[in-house]
């Protein structure tokens, strides 16, 4: 990835937030890499290199600025610009995919060549995946060790590392030091976590648009999987087959999230981590969006309206897909009481007595749908869905591109692109553009122009932005059935809706 150093330069004089984690400071003269944040003295222009990712600083042997943590920035935003396989393969490092496998298996899930990935991570991050998965765990590792009080045997298997001498080994590299020396550094309270809860500050490029985002979900919540209020954002959550709840709540005059686990095995908390920060599209730069979505005019009043609106993301790709069929043809309250007898019919108890688990691919392939009120052709879609779930023929952790996606997805009976579209904007595809909705389909054509933050901006025109010329959701009427198409109508169209 070519960095324009000119514009590196102005950023970090400036300290400009905007462009934190998009680029990394090597200073030669130290030893240390930074992010453009960094409050310590600015070093002179002849000592400093920039990097596109800090695995890229890491590779070329500078050490982890101990003083702006680079560990704490917003991370690098690769699908800028970047491939859409970086980008897959980003997400499937975040679910630990190179822990059990290697870069073989991971470019092979990706449908391309190890050798080929490699080539793209090295042109858009400067480090090979393996290098990018390391520094993120390293990275992980500290921000445990800072913000947690587990053992370094603990921290060494949340992080992913096999052994405790292999993770003490790396991290001496990486920092220069133990990391019994920095958690000996580190900050000490009465509120620092205990074991089975913890505390993490995630940071976010700013502006960020909390209130669209939580009351988006807020309309959607499920009862008794989620509970939304406007200041925070709690579900229960399983993996590995144990149980647990997050908490995730905006800090005042930060630009950071606070999330809050309970989960009994801190083995899990990288995976944790990194799918709430997909929840809250952590990962977005909303400059670089609307510098783009601006060039059309019809957008540019709803993107100053809404600075930082961001795209929704979800816990569980199986649950939002099932999400996704409950509400096509009625509006989003329907939908939400459906989901809500799905959870309370067929959910698991969360052992911490925090709700119910929505319930998995497995039960549902087996259960009698009909006693929660849906539809004979829904009932078929969410069941095929679930058989197809469980034979793995449907991933939803974004290994496929968006075209594959579709294609498995609308195989399932009630399933068309409208809906595969939509469970891919909540699955993280910033591209994604269902183009079939009633508010959209008005911008079909010109949509293409908007590429790659098609998402964005059909956020951006579900809020608030320039209407197509329908009527407001409130004020339309149901069509007559033999207008319809099987796959039209579904509470997306009422998104946000005023």
């Amino acid at each position: 990835m070519d960095l324009d150093r000119d514009i590196c330069e102005r950023a970090r004089i400036a300290r400009d937030p905007r462009f934190d984690g998009r680029f990394f400071i090597g200073v030669t003269s130290t030893g240390i890499y930074c992010r453009p944040v960094c409050p310590a003295r600015s070093p002179k222009p002849e000592n400093v290199r920039y990097f596109p990712s800090a695995a890229a600083a890491a590779d070329a042997g500078f050490r982890p600025c101990l003083r702006c943590r680079p560990e704490a920035s917003p991370g690098t935003p690769a699908w800028l610009g970047a491939s859409a396989s970086v980008s897959r393969a980003l997400k499937l490092i975040g679910e630990s995919a190179l822990d059990g496998g290697g870069v073989d298996q991971l470019a092979g899930r990706l449908g391309i060549g190890s050798r080929h990935l490699r080539r793209l991570f090295l042109r858009y991050l400067g480090a090979t995946p393996v290098a990018v998965a390391q520094t993120r765990r390293v990275h992980f590792a500290k921000k445990l060790i800072d913000e947690t009080t587990l053992s370094m045997a603990q921290v060494a298997m949340a992080a992913g590392f096999g052994s405790i001498r292999r993770f003490n080994t790396v991290f001496q590299k990486f920092y220069g030091r133990a990391p019994g020396d920095l958690r000996r550094s580190a900050a000490t309270g009465p509120n620092r976590p205990t074991a089975g809860l913890y505390c993490f500050r995630l940071a976010y490029r700013p502006p960020y648009d909390w209130d669209s985002l939580i009351a988006f979900l807020n309309a959607r919540a499920t009862p008794g999987v989620e509970t939304v209020t406007p200041g925070e954002y709690r579900r229960t959550i399983g993996l590995d087959g144990l149980t647990g709840e997050i908490s995730v709540r905006p800090v005042e005059g930060r630009h950071c999230l606070e999330l809050t686990v309970r989960y009994p095995n801190p083995g899990a908390l990288f995976r944790i981590v990194e799918r709430v920060r997909g929840i809250f599209d952590l990962g977005a730069d909303p400059a670089e969006v609307a510098s783009h979505l601006e060039k059309d005019s019809r957008l540019k009043t709803a993107l100053r309206a809404d600075p930082g609106l961001r795209v929704p993301g979800c816990w569980d790709g199986f649950e939002i897909a099932v999400r996704a069929i409950v509400g096509q043809q009625v509006s989003v309250k329907a939908a939400t009481t459906i989901a809500g007898r799905l959870a309370a019919e067929f959910g698991s108890p969360e052992a911490g007595g925090a709700g119910v688990l929505f319930p998995s691919a497995r039960t549902l392939a087996e259960v009698d749908l009909s006693r929660v009120g849906l539809t004979g052709q829904k009932m078929r879609s969410i069941r095929e869905l679930a058989l197809a779930a469980c034979r793995n023929e449907i991933p939803f952790d974004r290994s496929l591109d968006p075209e594959e996606f579709e294609k498995k997805i609308t195989a399932i009976p009630g399933i068309g692109p409208w809906t595969a579209q939509y469970i891919a904007m909540r699955l993280g595809e910033p591209d994604a553009f269902p183009a079939g909705d009633l508010y959209l389909r008005g911008f079909a054509k010109e949509s293409d122009a908007w590429r790659p933050w098609r998402a964005y901006a059909a956020m951006h025109i579900w809020r608030r932005g320039p209407k197509p010329e329908f009527k407001k959701p409130e004020e339309r009427k149901a069509p007559p059935a033999q207008g319809r198409s099987k796959h039209a109508g579904t509470d997306h169209e009422l998104l946000l809706s005023r």
